[in-house]
């Protein structure tokens, strides 16, 4: 076969059915640009949520004398009323019930979470230093102009492996002598544990309905194309050309719109980042609490769109094309 002839044969077809080629371009570039946007945006929730996991702390907050004292007073009322058992039972379910933290607890409770396997790092901090940390986040609101350092907790910050399994800390030290409580922040981590979920089976089910939309596209304007020139495969046909050669202008007329469109995908993809979350509006420098992708997870999708821009049209002609070749 001349490439010579078929290379003209496809400027011929191109040229012929101009607006049909430009409908392929335009479908083909939106729909990979908003496959390729599917990818970005799993990768988007990948990047949040290993960023969330890797800030999630959980707080085991020790008792302090003024919790001490708290609890004690809430058992007086049960021995006030001539209950003193019942006052004394009541007063030893609560936290802090039996004092402040001594040295020996805190030594123990930082000895236990050290040894758990699922603990990557433990974190003391002193009430000075909670203090301190609490002044500089709320120093200019009313409330902390009546807060003392002693009304602020010992705590141990504690930085899990799995962020997920935050239940066991909770369970194992929740309700023990000298805890006050155990802060695992679970309404909000469960919520955000299944928001991400969800954006990821989004993202999954937005890029299968992307792909299957772009092929039926294809599809469909390879076939219209197709039919609008079936006179002239009916006669190489019937002068003994083969299917092969018949199908080969169409294949690679598709196979350069698609091509062409991929390469639209791409510029919009690039576009985006560049506009959207580099520069121009820049959510990067707006939203710092997001870690946003950057271009590596772009430049990395770029020859997955070309690919299947170049590849999804040309497989779409061949099936498309079986049914003109029968003369």
């Amino acid at each position: 076969m001349r490439a010579q002839f078929v290379m003209s044969e496809i400027g011929v077809g191109l040229r012929r059915n101009l607006t049909m080629t430009f409908a392929v371009i335009i479908s083909v570039a939106l729909s990979l640009a908003l496959f390729g946007g599917s990818l970005l945006m799993r990768d988007q929730v990948s990047a949040m949520k290993g960023y969330w996991y890797d800030k999630v702390n959980v707080t085991v907050y020790l008792c302090t004398k003024n919790d001490a004292l708290d609890a004690a007073g809430a058992a007086a009322p049960g021995a006030a009323a001539g209950a003193p058992a019942a006052g004394a039972a009541a007063g030893s379910g609560r936290p802090c019930s039996k004092g402040a933290v001594t040295p020996e607890q805190k030594q123990g409770i930082e000895s236990e979470l050290k040894k758990m396997d699922l603990v990557q790092t433990v974190m003391y901090e002193s009430s000075d230093e909670a203090y301190k940390h609490y002044k500089e986040r709320f120093g200019h609101t009313a409330l902390a102009s009546v807060v003392t350092p002693d009304q602020m907790p010992d705590s141990f910050r504690v930085k899990l492996k799995n962020p997920e399994k935050y239940e066991v800390i909770t369970s194992a030290f929740a309700g023990r002598d000298g805890v006050q409580s155990v802060a695992d922040q679970s309404t909000e981590l469960d919520n955000l544990f299944a928001l991400l979920g969800t954006l990821n089976w989004a993202a999954l089910g937005i890029m299968l309905v992307m792909l299957i939309v772009a092929l039926l596209l294809i599809v469909n304007t390879v076939r219209v194309s197709a039919f609008s020139r079936r006179r002239e495969t009916g006669i190489m046909r019937l002068v003994g050309a083969s299917g092969f050669y018949i199908q080969v202008p169409f294949i690679m007329e598709a196979a350069v719109a698609g091509l062409i469109g991929a390469v639209f995908a791409c510029a919009m993809l690039g576009t985006g980042q560049y506009f959207v979350i580099d520069h121009g509006i820049a959510l990067r420098d707006k939203l710092q609490l997001i870690n946003f992708i950057g271009w590596d997870a772009v430049l990395t999708k770029l020859p997955l769109v070309l690919v299947i821009g170049l590849l999804m049209p040309s497989l779409a002609a061949f099936v498309a094309l079986r049914k003109y070749l029968k003369v």
